[in-house]
């Protein structure tokens, strides 16, 4: 995540986010439903090869400069982006860190993600931009008028959002592709070389931090300070700890024995209550949180001879989609909310999140629910 979050850093402060979006949304004949599809199919791409958080606080201010432009309600347009967000960080390993952690805890590679868990994650997303489309069609027809009225006028769009092609996107970009295709090929390599499992993936994005930290050095300490989210890493720290004081004291054996005698072997009921209790618990917890305290369970009940990988892949997608119900699911949900306030002083009324929330998190769970029982 350190090495991640400097490269990100990088590619930041030469606006290739900024030059990527503005490629997109400029398309000819755009109209207010293809901007939607978009921004949706945008946000989940986007935090696929980030991470949700980078992700979301760059669609958030592409998203409020085109309200800001069109004059229309910026929360519908806020929700669309952060639900398609928290569903397109299931789809890689470096999505959130809640794929992180199976993945190291599960020895599961960035191979298995791209083979298992984004073709699910498409699907999903598909039903998502649908009930979206349907829900806001109001709001997005609003914006068709000012389309309109505007007359597509792609080059004022353009001016405000758009920033041109240089040089040092150019070799920024390079250096993100380089880390994204040894991140992709790292299983491969780690076979070739007799690596530990996940050693390429966990040392790939340092080694390219560290390979920026020395080409820009006048810029390292500035990577390294405000770049990376101290604040965040050191949570992560403190609440694996907690975690690991559960499973050195056997509370989460006693859960895992638990499951098991409920189960009585059923891959069906194991499957179905991690899920759903993933899900639901990440409505009311932070996702991260829920997914830490589970993992060591999961753990536990592999120890005792049962088939868990549909469980890992069931906690993963339970985690990031149940953290779509309530404002407070996802780490996305809050920083997103953060912005809003800043930006326009107003906030998001927690029923009016829960409705569409509620929805799309029980709608798009049922749906992975049915492909892992299958």
């Amino acid at each position: 995540m350190v090495g991640m979050m400097v490269i990100v850093g990088l590619l930041r402060e030469v606006n290739f986010f900024n030059w990527i979006l503005c490629r997109l949304i400029c398309l000819k004949n755009m109209t207010a439903t293809k901007m939607v599809v978009i921004i949706c199919v945008t946000s989940a791409l986007m935090a696929c090869l980030v991470d949700e958080v980078t992700s979301i606080i760059f669609m958030m201010a592409l998203v409020f400069a085109l309200v800001d432009y069109f004059e229309v309600n910026p929360i519908p347009f806020l929700i669309i982006t952060v639900m398609s967000t928290n569903i397109g960080s299931t789809g890689t390993v470096l999505g959130n860190p809640i794929g992180i952690l199976i993945a190291t805890k599960a020895g599961l590679t960035f191979e298995d993600f791209l083979l298992r868990a984004f073709p699910l994650m498409v699907l999903v997303l598909l039903v998502t931009v649908g009930i979206l489309l349907f829900w806001f069609r109001d709001e997005i027809r609003k914006v068709d008028n000012k389309i309109k009225e505007h007359g597509n006028d792609r080059e004022t769009i353009a001016k405000l959002i758009c920033v041109p092609m240089t040089r040092e996107i150019r070799k920024e970009f390079f250096v993100f592709l380089v880390t994204l295709v040894f991140i992709g090929l790292h299983h491969r390599i780690e076979q070739i070389f007799s690596l530990p499992t996940n050693a390429l993936l966990l040392s790939m994005p340092l080694i390219s931090a560290g390979m920026i930290m020395l080409w820009r050095r006048e810029k390292a300490r500035e990577y390294i300070e405000k770049d990376v989210d101290w604040w965040t890493l050191i949570f992560f720290m403190l609440l694996f700890a907690k975690v690991g004081t559960l499973k050195y004291t056997g509370v989460t054996g006693i859960f895992s024995n638990g499951i098991a005698k409920l189960a009585g072997g059923s891959q069906f009921f194991m499957i179905t209550f991690v899920l759903w209790a993933a899900a639901i618990g990440s409505s009311i917890l932070d996702n991260v949180v829920l997914v830490a305290t589970f993992i060591p369970v999961i753990d536990g009940l592999r120890m005792s001879g049962i088939d868990v990988t549909s469980l890992w892949w069931a906690l993963l997608f339970g985690g990031c989609l149940g953290g779509n119900i309530t404002m407070v699911g996802s780490t996305a949900n809050i920083v997103a909310i953060g912005m809003l306030e800043k930006k326009f002083n107003s906030g998001v009324n927690f029923f009016q999140w829960l409705k569409i929330g509620i929805v799309i998190g029980l709608i798009t769970t049922a749906v992975v629910w049915l492909f892992l029982i299958m």
